[in-house]
């Protein structure tokens, strides 16, 4: 049925897509009641589409004997939880967890290394149902993206909501994977609502977008971290409600343009578009230690993994930088970063450790609970005129770029590199 034929609609029945003009309980159809209904259901165009304890849920469908037990996608007994199924979660695990905190929380867990060659070809799946909808599609990591759907009814036989209920039965059906999806009038929007109802949840926020993010926390608004939400609280912003009720002049005096962000976000109200083609400004890889380190070779050590996480995805994605920051989190809390710019943009390992390294040794002497590298003002990687005369960098992408393909066929653990080897 093309989306002229389609009647106005505001219920949908997610189990065989029956559509109505008004409220349903139940579906006339097949008796479901996983029914969604709002008033501006045919006409709200973005979206934000986000996969259900991703990593952990691929390796459930891998593993069907693992379906109701909890699983930690992670490792190590300095490792973090890189993310974990919603049985883990009901103990309190969650993303970013040290991995000895999760492993108190839930001793019986069973833990996983990341295999992120399986995340990437079922990332590569969901997305490329999405991308046969619309080309507007800004991935934010391997299991999120924003969706613009405007104008495509005609083309997709009918309005968002209807596709991307259709959508989700595809994903479902076709990889074994379960998405949540936002549907709103912006970005924000429908991040807000792509967290209403997880997993396997689909929300719609409207023209009452105010009214429903007035109780929450100050921290739910994007660019609002932990330090700002302090800042914000203190000074007697604590829900977003506190904000869309100040004064904007108050606002701006206070925090310059953030404010007037803060302001409209308050107000439900987001004017970036969904960008394709964005261009990610840097990319970075972390790690926070159990204990605190201060030597500079217990530091190192932990740096040098990092570095060759990030110079893998670097490659990976065709970029590069000459933009390297360092990142310490001191135990006071208290963030510290050290940049530098080199002559050519880099994206081995080797010339991002150095240049770490080099940022790292006057920081030496205290102790730090955090460390991480960052690559900023990325770029596409090119052939440059040095590498024709096989530098030193070049020689050192060429040895990299093989052991990425090694590690690709073999494991990750198929070659370690010498510097990677701890005593």
């Amino acid at each position: 049925m093309s989306s002229i034929d389609m009647p106005p609609m505001k219920s949908i029945c997610r189990d065989c897509l029956h559509t109505a003009d008004s409220r349903l309980e139940r579906c006339p159809a097949c008796d479901s009641r996983r029914i969604v209904f709002h008033e501006e259901l045919d006409r709200l165009t973005i979206a934000h589409l986000d996969c259900d304890a991703f990593y952990a849920s691929v390796e459930k469908r891998d593993r069907p004997e693992l379906r109701d037990l909890p699983v930690i996608v992670g490792g190590g007994k300095r490792g973090v939880v890189s993310t974990c199924c919603y049985v883990a979660r009901l103990y309190g695990v969650h993303s970013a967890m040290p991995m000895f905190k999760a492993l108190k929380a839930c001793p019986d867990a069973v833990v996983i290394k990341p295999d992120f060659r399986k995340y990437v070809a079922a990332s590569e799946a969901i997305f490329g149902a999405v991308r046969e909808l619309t080309p507007l599609v800004q991935t934010l990591s391997l299991d999120e993206a924003w969706i613009d759907l405007a104008g495509t009814e005609r083309l997709n036989g009918g309005p968002p909501a209807f596709q991307l209920i259709r959508l989700q039965k595809r994903i479902e059906d076709e990889t074994g994977l379960t998405v949540s999806i936002g549907l709103a009038t912006n970005r924000f929007l429908a991040k807000v609502a792509s967290e209403l109802d997880k997993p396997r949840g689909l929300s719609v926020i409207g023209s009452e977008a105010q009214a429903l993010l007035a109780p929450k926390p100050v921290g739910i608004l994007p660019g609002v971290g932990p330090v700002f939400r302090k800042t914000l609280q203190s000074d007697g912003f604590a829900t977003v409600g506190d904000l869309a009720a100040a004064d904007l002049r108050d606002l701006v005096r206070r925090y310059g343009e953030t404010g007037l962000r803060l302001h409209d976000l308050a107000h439900g109200r987001d004017a970036r578009a969904v960008k394709p083609e964005h261009d990610r400004k840097g990319m970075s890889a972390e790690t926070t230690f159990n204990e605190d380190l201060t030597s500079g070779a217990d530091l190192e050590a932990e740096l040098w993994p990092l570095c060759e996480k990030l110079a893998s995805k670097a490659r990976r994605d065709g970029v590069a930088s000459r933009v390297i920051v360092l990142k310490l989190r001191r135990t006071d809390f208290k963030i510290v970063t050290r940049r530098v710019s080199l002559p050519e943009p880099v994206q081995t390992a080797r010339a991002l450790f150095a240049a770490a390294r080099d940022l790292l040794a006057p920081e030496l002497g205290r102790p730090y609970r955090l460390i991480g590298i960052g690559m900023g003002d990325v770029q596409d990687a090119v052939e440059t005129p040095t590498a024709l005369f096989d530098s030193p960098e070049a020689r050192t992408l060429k040895t990299e770029t093989a052991i990425d393909r090694l590690r690709a066929k073999f494991g990750a653990g198929a070659v370690v590199a010498g510097r990677a080897l701890k005593p």
